[in-house]
């Protein structure tokens, strides 16, 4: 399937502004660019990096006033590649390849190694073999507990906070998930970008776990994993993975997100 997907973001600038944005999509297994797009308007020159993820990322300084941030991307892409059954085995720690094994360690959003989190992992899934299984009750647990509400949580709440206050979005659902399974020594990322299926269309999070040599896909947001996506960039939670990061005084005045499929 052709997907396409298109953010425009709408700030108003107070001075000179340094930013940071990874606006780009990869380009990996499961999504052939066709083809893609990115400006600032008025007119800014910009340079290109990868970080240390392979994500593409552009960085600009931008001008006093209104000052739009624009992409556009189609991309050829496949839904969400299932997990085969039988699942893959648990991969021990000294079994795991070493670029994964960060992926099993606390970060800054995602406080895996916390009593409460440990608590709550095997409240959750401490009573089934390690694994694939366990991921999906995680996946399913967060979906009917966790309430999806815009404007309660910030760029400061964290996993441990959305275990106790049980309401956030994507991110904070994303977040969660990650620290229940790297609790249980499971290798998981964030990943964000363009999903079609979603009841209000915004850039989307969801978390990946590393099982027998492959990433999954997994989507506590959704009642299933499902939709079309095109991956934009990966990490081990939002800090790694923001769509735009400011230094200095510019304020988000507007977001608008198309993701739309087609044959």
């Amino acid at each position: 399937m052709k997907m396409k997907g298109r953010a425009v973001f709408t700030y108003d600038v107070y001075a000179p502004t340094s930013v940071t944005t990874m606006l780009r999509p990869r380009r990996q297994e499961g999504q052939a660019i066709i083809g893609e797009a990115f400006s600032i308007e008025p007119p800014v020159p910009f340079s290109e990096y990868s970080d240390i993820y392979g994500n593409p990322c552009q960085r600009s300084v931008l001008p006093v006033g209104r000052v739009t941030i624009s992409s556009e991307v189609e991309a050829q892409v496949h839904p969400p590649k299932p997990v085969p059954s039988p699942p893959p085995a648990y991969m021990l720690v000294s079994e795991m390849p070493y670029d994964v094994m960060h992926y099993i360690l606390p970060s800054r959003y995602c406080e895996s190694d916390l009593y409460e989190i440990n608590m709550l992992a095997l409240q959750i899934a401490g009573h089934i073999p390690p694994g694939y299984e366990q991921v999906e009750l995680i996946r399913s647990w967060i979906h009917q507990n966790i309430k999806y509400q815009y404007g309660v949580t910030d760029a400061s709440t964290t996993a441990l906070d959305t275990s106790r206050n049980r309401i956030g979005v994507c991110r904070d659902f994303t977040h969660l998930a990650i620290a229940l399974c790297r609790n249980l020594c499971i290798p998981t990322r964030m990943t964000v970008g363009y999903v079609d299926k979603l009841k209000v269309m915004d850039l989307h999070a969801w978390f990946e776990v590393f099982m027998g040599g492959k990433w999954y896909a997994f989507d506590a947001v959704q009642e299933h994993t499902e939709g079309y996506r095109i991956e934009i960039a990966h990490g081990r939670d939002a800090a790694d993975v923001a769509m735009v990061t400011q230094y200095g005084n510019a304020i988000l005045q507007s977001l608008h997100v198309e993701a739309t499929v087609k044959d």
